[in-house]
């Protein structure tokens, strides 16, 4: 099993159990997610309950939560919202600090492709979420969700040049 990490802060952002498509010479990485049920399932197993007891279960949850499985699986965290101007300041300051941590094959990738990237998910903004990893670190990746027209499932753009390949 394959987890891809955040290069900054090393939170786990996905496995290799989601699929991924690279989209703008690689840049971002498009994923989709699913909306699926967690927690308790009731199970009938036809035994009858009148003859088991006084029919009240003892100590079962049986609370079911809707979740989106990426972000339940690798514990994203939601954050706030940005703007353009904000978003801009965001993606400067990331580029400064993933810069430095690249090898000399990726950084010249990286910077050659960030820029169209970066206005391909600015065409996006006002349809993003934003997601960073369970340590909820200010220098963090941030993850970027949208849901695509029609579609159900949200659809999660990473950075992939922010991302370490770790093998589980």
């Amino acid at each position: 099993m394959l987890l891809y990490q955040d290069l900054l802060t090393g939170d786990e952002l996905l496995s290799d159990s989601f699929p991924y498509k690279e989209l703008e010479n690689g840049v971002p990485w498009e994923v989709e997610g699913k909306w699926v049920v967690t927690g308790s399932v009731d199970v009938d197993i036809g035994a009858n309950p009148s003859a088991e007891g006084d029919g009240e279960d003892e100590g079962v949850d049986d609370q079911a939560v809707k979740v989106v499985d990426i972000v339940d699986t690798c514990r994203l965290q939601e954050q706030p919202s940005f703007d353009k101007k904000q978003f801009v300041a965001y993606m400067k300051k990331y580029i400064k600090l993933l810069e430095p941590k690249l090898d000399a094959e990726n950084k010249k990738k990286f910077m050659d492709n960030i820029q169209p990237a970066t206005k391909y998910l600015l065409s996006k903004i006002n349809d993003l979420q934003f997601f960073v990893g369970e340590s909820m670190g200010d220098d963090a990746s941030l993850v970027f969700a949208y849901y695509k027209e029609g579609a159900t499932d949200p659809t999660f753009l990473y950075l992939a040049h922010g991302l370490k390949e770790v093998k589980c």
